[in-house]
């Protein structure tokens, strides 16, 4: 097995399970870090034994000539770093939200495919150990040979005091879309690989708390191209039931021609049969079920193997695409359709 070395720009607050995934995947090695903040970058390398530290992304990149870089920054500032790895010819990982908008989301898959350089999003939610089973279910056949609907109801809670956010991401506060660009991006891409493409769309959109600049709340309805129908009703306003509300982040139901499957205690219930409980392996370690971890280790088989990412920069614009339809439809408060066929994602 070749050896991968790797480096990473950001050591926020996400970077501690991004650094933790690499310290645990056999054959990488993550050699350097660099962030504008000097103390915290050097806070990850004592802790994770990173042996390096820089405060300037291209200088890092010219001293390490990396096989890899993790970009694990603010959305507005990944243009510019895949625009410097892509001119190097370095495969990228980069944190979701790939950028501020759709266009400039555009511009970076433009630059790596012109480039020729691997792109993959850090979509860690698809890469959950329990959506994954689902799948695996899904496909057996466990729920019949016709998926129905699939529906997710989302509390974080994390968003009804005075002064939310203020503590690990204060950003939040100012940004203009907050709960389906920051939050269901990862539940519509998480719905197509569930579910399948996305067809259709319809949006409520609204703020609770009058603190902040963007919504916090919404209810999105999904037609998807099988015939299935999504349902997505979310806000970080209000708290969850569960006791750890951001290991799951909700509920979920998965019902087809032969029964469903439901998230809570992730089991399945065949028609005209009790519910009894799933058995795979479920971690407790990291974030949500160590997918970040689950997550890194596609990346590192997809690059050592050339095959495309699951969600390569490419792919990922679907899910883009969708995000974008569902402020439209909020704002028109009209039906958005034919989504599956948006050249824009082709």
């Amino acid at each position: 097995m070749n050896s991968l070395k790797g480096v990473a720009v950001g050591a926020g607050y996400f970077s501690q399970f991004h650094f933790d995934a690499w310290s645990r995947i056999e054959g990488v090695q993550l050699a350097a870090v660099c962030d504008v903040n000097s103390e915290i970058s050097a806070q990850a390398a004592a802790e994770y034994g990173i042996a390096q530290t820089y405060d300037d992304y291209a200088t890092m990149l010219n001293s390490e000539q990396p096989d890899f870089v993790d970009i694990i920054t603010r959305p507005d500032s990944h243009l510019a770093l895949v625009t410097a790895a892509a001119q190097r010819g370095i495969p990228i990982i980069c944190q979701n939200a790939l950028a501020p908008s759709f266009a400039e989301a555009q511009e970076i898959v433009q630059v790596v495919d012109s480039a020729g350089v691997p792109l993959m999003v850090h979509e860690n939610f698809r890469f959950q150990s329990w959506y994954r089973e689902i799948r695996r279910q899904i496909d057996a056949g466990a729920i019949g040979d016709r998926l129905h609907s699939i529906s997710f109801q989302c509390r974080t809670g994390d968003g009804w005091q005075h002064d939310a956010y203020m503590e690990r991401q204060p950003y939040f506060r100012d940004m203009p879309r907050l709960l389906i660009f920051e939050t269901g991006v990862h539940f519509v891409d998480t719905f197509r690989y569930v579910a399948g493409e996305i067809d259709g769309v319809y949006a409520s959109l609204r703020k609770l708390n009058p603190e902040i600049a963007g919504e916090d709340a919404g209810v999105v309805m999904f037609d998807f191209q099988s015939g299935a129908t999504g349902l997505w009703d979310a806000n970080r306003f209000n708290e969850a039931a569960s006791a750890d509300a951001s290991f799951t982040f909700g509920e979920a139901t998965i019902e087809g021609s032969g029964g469903t499957i439901r998230l809570e205690c992730t089991g399945l219930q065949p028609l005209g049969q009790p519910i009894r409980k799933i058995d795979y392996t479920l971690q407790r370690r990291g974030f949500a079920g160590d997918c970040v971890l689950s997550t890194q280790q596609h990346f590192v088989d997809c690059l050592r193997a050339g095959r495309e990412f699951e969600t390569s920069g490419r792919q990922y614009l679907k899910s883009l695409a969708v995000v974008e339809a569902i402020y439209e439809s909020a704002e028109t408060k009209t039906p958005q359709r034919n989504l599956a066929g948006d050249s824009a994602c082709e």
